[in-house]
């Protein structure tokens, strides 16, 4: 694993203690969006499709620490858009790092070399750079050439600079497993702490729908790269061996939202980082308030391919410390990579999508004008 031991084992305890008092549901990673704009134009994406009203909007220095405050997760993982855009990003972090909170900043890197010299380097904090292949790979994933030269690039700038870096690593349908493979080698040659990665994330937004991957390609896919890497013990991952054994097939888990709920400039995001049905003001509403039972793989239409880490490495961590045997396993033999899958969670009960994301779009369009009446139409430098 390309976790520290250090934050294994403090993630851990907090996991045994949430079990010790009770609790059913608990974050483990709060998912920070503190705003949309970026400096690409991913297809897979589009978050940069929104007006610039939303586009401009920030979540401000004292936001960031009442959500965390607020969720009491262990970590943070600050995306967007483009985090480094954000110009108080650098006391932000500060704040996390001051309430002890484990910090990965996501970043394209684009602004990296321009933006480094403002953090220091720290046990907690990591950068994470996208990269979602080879150059080639990459640079179709976010429609410009030239992107993956300069992440590399600024992946050795920061571990010269003495910083922890790790890439977040997205793949779609139609990925080779032997490209991929080699991706990861040329990654792990570099000498990077770990490797984030993800099937596609189905986002309403996204331009591109045509290249998300359904649960059956990701288990073949992922089985296909892993036996490329001695079952994946090869590569080492910021991940639970459980949660990369699931990507493989080999576990069937439900998902648990809650685990990595996400705070964006609408709010508490319901019911979780990819889905937008719903936004309230506070963690305990998010949480005492969603319909849980009315979202996940064979909940809900929209879910059913889904096996992202926001909805299943929490999942993956929970059966890791009541099920050690199970962990023990997989973490001495290796993901497996042949043989049959464990059954799939049935989806004939499940409700048909609802379509409610443009609602809640026009609804934070209006707040703004009504609240912000000069708020500006263009971006903001940065």
């Amino acid at each position: 694993m390309g976790i520290p031991l250090g934050q294994a084992a403090r993630i851990g305890a907090y996991v045994v203690k949430q079990h010790l008092m009770g609790r059913k549901r608990y974050p483990l990673v709060l998912m920070l969006e503190p705003l949309f704009r970026c400096n690409l134009a991913c297809a897979g994406c589009g978050k940069i499709d929104y007006p610039d009203e939303i586009l401009n909007q920030r979540l401000s220095y004292d936001d960031c620490m009442a959500a965390i405050d607020e969720c009491g997760a262990p970590a943070v993982s600050i995306a967007g858009g483009e985090p480094l855009l954000h110009r108080d990003m650098p006391r932000i972090v500060e704040g996390f790092i001051k309430r002890k909170k484990f910090v990965i900043l996501c970043t394209n890197a684009l602004l990296l070399a321009k933006k480094i010299d403002q953090y220091k380097p720290s046990p907690y904090l990591s950068w994470s750079i996208h990269l979602d292949g080879d150059q080639v790979m990459h640079d179709k994933s976010v429609c410009q050439t030239g992107v993956y030269d300069k992440a590399v690039e600024a992946i050795k700038l920061a571990q010269a600079k003495g910083f922890r870096v790790q890439i977040n690593c997205t793949l779609f349908d139609g990925a080779d497993p032997e490209r991929v493979a080699a991706f990861f080698d040329e990654m792990t040659a570099l000498g990077l702490d770990g490797i984030t990665v993800s099937p596609g994330y189905s986002y309403e937004r996204a331009p591109d729908q045509e290249h998300f991957l359904n649960r059956a390609k990701t288990k073949t896919l992922f089985r296909e790269i892993f036996k490329r890497g001695k079952n994946g013990r090869a590569w080492s991952f910021t991940q639970s061996d459980l949660f990369l054994d699931f990507l493989a097939g080999n576990q069937t888990f439900e998902c648990t939202p809650w685990s990595m709920p996400a705070r964006t400039v609408f709010g508490w995001q319901k019911p979780c980082y990819l889905l937008g049905e719903g936004y309230v003001k506070t963690f305990k509403e998010l949480i005492d308030d969603t319909d849980w039972d009315n979202y996940g793989v064979g909940n809900y239409e929209k879910c059913a391919n889904c096996m992202v880490h926001c909805g299943f490495e929490g999942t993956a961590v929970r059966e890791s410390v009541t099920n050690p045997l199970k962990l023990m396993k997989v973490a001495i033999g290796g993901i497996k990579t042949e043989g049959k899958m464990a059954p799939e969670i049935p989806l004939d009960k499940q409700r048909p999508a609802d379509y409610v994301f443009s609602a809640h779009v026009e609804r934070k369009l209006h707040e703004i004008r009504t609240t912000q009446p000069r708020a500006k139409k263009t971006a903001p430098v940065s």
